[in-house]
């Protein structure tokens, strides 16, 4: 600083020995050079992002517009106020002020700049897939505490604030409130952990340990909420869905669904028969899928019958209830047009009475 206050005196020696115009000749040379850097910015190089298919340039050339100029222009001032020689006191708080000032700024800046980078990510989802429109709320509040907590820190520097103690205390209080709100804190470090991992989105259906099946609504970050096909709503803490198996039937390479449908027809019966039966009334159905085909498989031979399965696809998990009651209707009236039996087991009971001879009567006491 002392170098370039040498040089600055010999460029400002030619205004005479009067610091005020000397202060003067500063602030009026930097607000020249703010207004220089801010027609290059808005002129030359926003005629060259306007060229770009992307408006995310376009829109940070507008954000860079304000901080940038009033930083210029409050470094001319700064420079000023050590010019004038004002007193230790006086100067040290107007230099607080003018940084706070420049923080604030910059601060809003970095607040707008990432919800403007986290926008553009989301609209690559293919490229950015943790920045979907489900983790988007929380990535733009994760952004603003850590922006707001890097603000407050630099203004505690600006006023020369020691903030050792500062810090201490929130250990303290925070390690107390950890231990307060233990099982909470599990929950959302876990609603972290699935917005980051995804095993499952809202609309997807999912089957847990417990034995809930339904689509799921809402994803925050302390618990997840599924709606069942009673049209129920089963709210289940995130600390669970974090430690338990979830078999999602929406996940795969695509959401649709293969069901199963076995039957027993009777020994003796046209196996061939029983295959054309089957796969005719998977294929005529209008919910089952035409890719994959459906497919008969002949399983194995049973104490009463043989056993047959029919695999099919549906398009939508929930969908599975009524395609197998449609299929089963259907197969169950073809068999009987076709003459095909279904057994059902049977038991022969053999009784069996004891001779009389062999009987002794009781003793009795006297």
């Amino acid at each position: 600083m002392n170098d370039w206050f040498d040089k600055a005196d010999q460029w400002l020696g030619v205004l005479g020995p009067n610091p005020y115009v000397h202060a003067v000749a500063l602030i009026l040379i930097f607000l020249v050079i703010a207004k220089l850097v801010d027609k290059i910015l808005c002129g030359m190089v926003g005629q060259l992002v306007a060229r770009t298919s992307s408006s995310f340039d376009d829109r940070l050339i507008d954000l860079l517009h304000r901080p940038v100029f009033a930083t210029i222009a409050i470094i001319g001032l700064s420079l000023a106020a050590y010019r004038i020689d004002l007193p230790s006191r006086a100067e040290s708080i107007t230099m607080a002020i003018l940084q706070t000032i420049v923080i604030v700024l910059w601060l809003r800046f970095a607040l707008a700049f990432s919800i403007l980078l986290l926008d553009a990510l989301g609209r690559n989802q293919d490229r950015f897939t943790f920045a979907g429109k489900h983790t988007l709320p929380v990535l733009r509040n994760l952004a603003f505490v850590v922006v707001i907590f890097a603000g407050a820190y630099a203004i505690f520097l600006a006023w020369d604030i020691n903030i050792t103690g500062l810090v201490a205390s929130a250990g303290i209080v925070g390690l107390a409130l950890s231990f307060a709100a233990q099982d909470t804190l599990g929950h959302l470090f876990s609603g972290v952990a699935i917005f980051a991992d995804r095993p499952y989105q809202i609309g997807d259906f999912i089957l847990l340990d417990s034995g809930e099946r339904g689509e799921v609504t809402h994803i925050g970050l302390r618990s997840t909420r599924l709606l069942t096909r009673d049209d129920v709503e089963v709210t289940v803490p995130n600390g669970v869905m974090g430690s338990t198996k979830i078999v999602n039937e929406s996940g795969g390479p695509h959401e649709k669904f293969r069901i199963r449908i076995k039957v027993g027809v009777a020994y003796g019966s046209d196996i061939d028969k029983v295959i054309d039966v089957l796969d005719s009334v998977a294929k005529n159905h209008e919910q089952v899928c035409k890719t994959p085909e459906p497919r008969v498989r002949f399983r194995t031979f049973g104490e009463s019958s043989l056993d047959f399965e029919l695999l099919a696809w549906i398009e939508h998990p929930v969908l599975r209830g009524q395609v197998v009651h449609e299929l089963n209707y259907k197969v169950y009236r073809e068999f009987n047009r076709a003459g095909v039996q279904i057994p059902f087991p049977q038991r022969d009971l053999y009784i069996k009475e004891m001779p009389r001879n062999t009987m002794t009567a009781p003793e009795t006491t006297k």
